[in-house]
């Protein structure tokens, strides 16, 4: 069992270190962008894009990163909005959050839509998404010809309450 220490700085430690797992990439376009996490404490590392584009009002369009991963077996590359874009100009990723399978090996695009009222451009550079490495279990799947009771059963989409 690791021993609790402070730090001179008054911050208690364990010495555990987080797991820091190799992202292998590829830059398919010579300005493409490594991906960074903005903080040490950054869930989501940011994705830029290597070509502007602009969405006009409920349009979508297709962001490139010029960016191919090698996700390691057993993890997914999860693409998700930014909060900032989406609680300013309403600009969010469609299919939230998208995954990047480990076996992909190609460009990694976003599909970015603009549910808000006004047109926005985004230039070379501009960060429009952020990535976050996650865990994934496959599941074996077992044919049954009944499943067994809950108290939920097959109320679905609002039987829970709004």
């Amino acid at each position: 069992m690791p021993r609790i220490k402070k730090t001179p700085s008054g911050i208690l430690t364990n010495n555990l270190k987080f797991f820091n797992m190799k992202v292998k990439i590829n830059k398919l376009h010579e300005d493409a962008n490594t991906p960074r996490y903005a903080t040490d404490g950054s869930a989501g590392f940011d994705l830029t894009i290597v070509e502007p584009i602009t969405l006009k009002p409920n349009q979508r369009g297709i962001a490139q990163t010029g960016l191919s991963f090698e996700i390691p077996k057993g993890f997914e590359m999860q693409i998700r909005p930014r909060s900032g874009l989406a609680a300013t100009h309403g600009v969010t990723v469609l299919n939230s959050p998208g995954t990047i399978d480990s076996d992909f090996r190609g460009e990694v695009c976003v599909i970015l839509y603009n549910s808000g009222l006004s047109t926005v451009s985004f230039p070379y550079g501009a960060r429009i998404a952020q990535g976050v490495i996650c865990k994934v279990d496959q599941a074996e799947f077992e044919e049954v010809n009944e499943l067994s009771e809950t108290d939920r059963g097959v109320g679905g989409f609002g039987s829970t309450g709004i």
